[in-house]
């Protein structure tokens, strides 16, 4: 999942300068998971940013994505009356809301920290890059660019002491992991697999990405 966490308030109230009427869109997907934009979130920024200053009309809705521009039609009544809608989804979510609604203002809530789940309440941990060119099935299903503090496709480094990296001793080497992982299966042969440098064109270069899928096309 998509793991946010909420901007200070003071940063919000900056965007609200010489806005009175405002629309704060919550996520029932990610951002509610990781408590950061839900039905709870919602309101209790609705009711801080009501103590903080005066004058402010809010109104609240949740959307069940803010992802998918099907969601979105439920807040065209809000939006059209309002100054500024707060998003309180991911980044992605900002983006239509900033499409659909091109005359308003809108502006995020919250900080779009990584994709992750969960280890334990209230601790996320970050899983996946979006890199694009997956390499987990020679991995042990270990992801050395984001577990490996050096991003290493073909470790270990030498730096690891105890099965912990040499950057943060709190941090497991993922490579450790990985041939943890590979032993356990059987599959140590896969270490000596040499991986190619990452295409790094099908991540962040290159443009905004997009998967097409005909055979779910409507």
């Amino acid at each position: 999942m998509i793991v946010c966490e909420r901007k200070p308030i003071p940063a919000i109230l900056e965007h609200l300068d010489g806005r009175r009427r405002v629309v704060i869109a919550g996520c029932s997907e990610c951002v509610t998971v990781c408590h950061a934009g839900g039905e709870k979130e919602v309101a209790l920024l609705r009711d801080l940013l009501l103590l903080a200053r005066e004058g402010l009309e809010i109104e609240t809705q949740v959307l069940t994505r803010q992802c998918d521009v099907e969601f979105l039609e439920a807040l065209d009544p809000l939006v059209k009356t309002a100054d500024c809608v707060i998003s309180m989804a991911c980044g992605v979510g900002v983006q239509f809301l900033a499409e659909r609604y091109p005359a308003t203002w809108v502006v995020p809530a919250v900080d779009t920290r990584f994709g992750g789940g969960s280890r334990q309440a209230g601790i996320w941990e970050e899983r996946c890059g979006f890199c694009g060119d997956c390499v987990l099935h020679l991995t042990g299903g270990v992801c050395p660019i984001i577990r490996c503090s050096k991003s290493l496709l073909n470790g270990p480094c030498g730096g690891s002491q105890g099965g912990k990296c040499e950057i943060d001793k709190e941090t497991d080497c993922a490579w450790q992991l990985i041939h943890d992982r590979l032993e356990g299966l059987g599959r140590l042969d896969l270490l000596e697999t040499v991986l190619p440098p990452k295409d790094w064109s099908r991540a962040r270069d290159g443009g905004p990405r997009k998967l097409v899928r005909e055979d779910v096309q409507v």
